[in-house]
């Protein structure tokens, strides 16, 4: 039986751990982050439909990975409520608005309105200090977003692995807030009745 060829896109997880990584060593590299969320947005918009969860996530591949061949996964069935439209579209608007938050504090930062805060935050509650990296070469803004985008990142990685843990690898797949938004914007497209 002859093995499939390998693609570049079989190999998208390394770039999601690499991401992760670098944002450990320098917070500034979080902005890369944001090829994250317009990419699956943009490939959606023209005519791609979820191609980007489907073949080129790293984060689902780094899921899949994890629970697949490393085996970390019970592979149970995810729960219904879960892939449930209230849940998916609820979890959606709850991410965006800590999306918000975020640019918000951004912003307090950017007018002068409050000091750059120089922390990560877990799971949208825990304050993690990451003081330890020099941030003076940019201004305080950019820093501050950098802070607040890897800590949506990390927090939606943690979340993924704790779901791959629990469930199937790929379940973090099943609520994520851009596999939602790219299915939006295709029913939006090519099916409106449908939404």
């Amino acid at each position: 039986m002859k093995k499939n060829k390998k693609t570049l896109a079989d190999y998208m997880w390394i770039i999601s751990t690499i991401y992760l990584l670098l944002g450990l060593f320098n917070i500034l590299f979080a902005w890369l982050g944001l090829l994250c969320f317009f990419i699956p947005l943009i490939i959606s918009a023209s005519g791609g439909g979820k191609k980007y969860c489907n073949t080129y996530c790293g984060r689902g591949q780094l899921l899949n990975l994890i629970g697949n061949d490393l085996k970390l996964s019970r592979n149970m069935d995810i729960p219904k409520y879960l892939r449930s439209k209230w849940f998916r579209y609820g979890f959606l608007a709850f991410f965006m608005t800590m999306f918000l938050v975020m640019l918000f504090n951004t912003y307090l930062v950017f007018s002068g309105d409050n000091e750059l805060r120089q922390v990560i935050k877990l799971l949208w509650t825990f304050n993690i200090p990451w003081n330890w990296i020099d941030t003076s070469i940019v201004s305080p803004w950019i820093a501050q977003f950098a802070f607040g985008f890897y800590s949506v990142m990390l927090t939606s990685t943690i979340l993924g692995i704790i779901t791959m843990l629990l469930y199937k690898p790929r379940s973090w797949c099943v609520y994520c807030p851009m596999g939602t938004m790219t299915q939006l914007i295709s029913k939006a497209k090519y099916n409106p009745n449908k939404l």
